[in-house]
């Protein structure tokens, strides 16, 4: 049996990068998958791929910043596939500049992204999961999230540190409506984001060297991960850590 037979996800981010590989491994994996970005175009392409592998799937359009953008993503999934067990709040940016650079409409921003977007998600999915009887919700923080690496934004480590302990938060409150909340810190993952800030070959070996494990991650590094927390595998785990760092943030 597959690990999420019979259950319905909704992630957010979910046009390419991490995003794309969790809804790819939940359809694999017996879910049915509502996901959304503002990127259409590739968005749609990732629905297409989905159901010429046979597996079922809706793309939306999903603007994190909006809550309106949520509550229509939640009745997506619950008037097309009937419930919602699964939220992943995946969607992030980094805006790439020193603190004293950073402007005012820089950290609204990406505190609107990455902390307001989880957020409006968490509270559009839970009258949903408790109509369900429960529920998982992921949400992707960092490793900034926890240790911040020298040339990690302090913008975006604050928004991850943010994620972190909303997560918690969200944990203890709803444990008694079986809503479990976990967050994932991802490491230096081979996605878009990363790719855009490491094509200085130096720059990219320099960040290897804090990776014990000798690599940077994959998509698919974090999709299993955040599988497991999805699924009832993980049924005793709320407000937790798992870190997926190949180790970095151990030293």
């Amino acid at each position: 049996m597959e690990r999420l037979d019979g259950k319905v996800a909704l992630i957010s981010g979910g046009a390419r990068g991490q995003g794309a590989a969790e809804a790819k491994l939940f359809v694999r994996e017996g879910a049915k998958v509502v996901f959304g970005d503002i990127l259409d175009a590739e968005g749609q392409q990732v629905e297409a791929e989905i159901r010429a592998s046979g597996g079922e799937a809706t793309y939306v359009h999903l603007n994190v910043t909006s809550e309106a953008d949520w509550r229509a993503a939640v009745d997506t999934a619950v008037n097309t596939y009937g419930k919602l067990d699964i939220l992943v709040n995946n969607a992030g940016i980094v805006v790439r500049k020193d603190l004293e650079s950073t402007t005012v409409d820089d950290w609204d921003h990406v505190m609107a992204v990455n902390a307001k977007g989880v957020f409006f998600g968490t509270k559009a999915a839970i009258p949903a999961m408790k109509q369900a009887g429960g529920g998982s919700i992921v949400n992707i923080s960092s490793g900034a999230g926890i240790a911040p690496s020298p040339g990690t934004p302090a913008s975006y480590a604050a928004t991850k540190g943010a994620v972190r302990i909303f997560s918690k938060g969200t944990a203890v409150q709803y444990a008694k409506d079986h809503i479990r909340c976990n967050s994932v810190h991802p490491g230096p993952i081979d996605t878009p984001m990363i790719q855009e800030a490491q094509s200085d070959p130096a720059q990219r070996e320099a960040r290897l060297q804090l990776i014990p494990l000798g690599r940077v991650g994959t998509a698919e590094d974090i999709a299993y991960g955040v599988l497991y927390l999805a699924s009832d595998e993980a049924a005793f785990v709320t407000g937790s850590e798992l870190v997926i760092d190949g180790g970095r943030t151990a030293q």
